[in-house]
């Protein structure tokens, strides 16, 4: 069984947790394409098979985020498993809508003490827990868009937000708090997609069943976004390069059987990138 099951998250799940729920369905190797913390909902797309090889080609997909943030207050994680506290004032919807521009593009962000962020072997939330000074260095990031939607209460506010992979809305409300000579924590989020996943298509982990979830499974093919290529020469599935005239790039392989997996034409020839059938 290879391919896709595009699964919609409860929030207080962790993503390693459904990963071991759809692996025990399938009886087959899984993978989820990128983490969402476990208070977060939304799409949560798992590799299943051969499919689970490909989270490389997922990590800078553009995803879509529904998430609130509160004003005024905060909390060591930037979220609501930490204890709150005060930190400034609530800004008026004007005073937000009016620093968004300076977050849109590639911008410079500094990971959360509390976060998967590797230092020296260990996890940072590892060493934050334990008391110790975590030192994280600030990574680049694309944000392709904010929007302010409406306040949802007396602090808190709700955005839609289109960025990179590996972008932290959590540090995203610290920074546009910080930029407003106040503080914020991120007090909802819900994945609304990941790449070609969303959130209309997502299935429930709790609808899920051994007699159902091969209808639930997407194709690999159908969800890469590269051009194809069929090939008949039987060196290539060999692992033998072959001439191709084509331009140098990443390509869906097609043998006589369907879909092999994913070539690579460098100066002419083609050669086996990952077989994924």
């Amino acid at each position: 069984m290879t391919g896709f099951l595009n699964i919609r998250k409860e929030g207080g799940a962790s993503s390693a947790y459904v990963v071991s729920r759809v692996r025990r369905l399938v009886h087959t190797p899984c993978g989820h394409m990128g983490t969402l913390d476990p208070l977060a909902s939304g799409v949560l797309p798992v590799g299943v098979g051969n499919a689970a090889r490909l989270f490389d080609f997922f990590l800078d997909k553009t995803k879509v985020y529904l998430a609130h943030f509160r004003f005024g207050v905060t909390t060591d994680t930037l979220d609501g498993e930490g204890a709150v506290r005060p930190a400034g004032r609530v800004p008026s919807r004007a005073e937000i809508e009016g620093v968004l521009p300076g977050f849109i593009g590639e911008i410079d962000q500094l990971p959360p003490k509390y976060s998967a962020k590797s230092v020296n072997g260990r996890r940072s939330y590892e060493l934050a827990r334990a008391g110790q000074e975590v030192e994280l260095s600030p990574k680049r990031v694309r944000i392709e868009g904010i929007e302010l939607l409406e306040q949802t209460g007396a602090d808190e506010f709700s955005f839609r937000i289109v960025c990179g992979g590996g972008t932290y809305i959590r540090a995203l409300a610290r920074d546009i708090a910080a930029k407003l000579g106040t503080g914020a924590y991120m007090s909802g989020l819900v994945r609304e997609g990941s790449g070609p996943f969303s959130l209309e298509t997502a299935v429930r982990l709790s609808d899920l069943t051994p007699e159902n979830v091969t209808e639930h499974l997407i194709p690999t093919d159908s969800v890469l976004p590269f051009p194809s290529i069929s090939v008949e020469d039987k060196r290539y599935f060999q692992g033998i390069r072959i001439p191709c005239a084509r331009e140098d790039g990443l390509y869906k392989i097609y043998s006589a059987e369907g879909f092999y997996g994913l070539g690579r034409v460098e100066g002419g020839e083609l050669r086996p990138e990952k077989k994924l059938c």
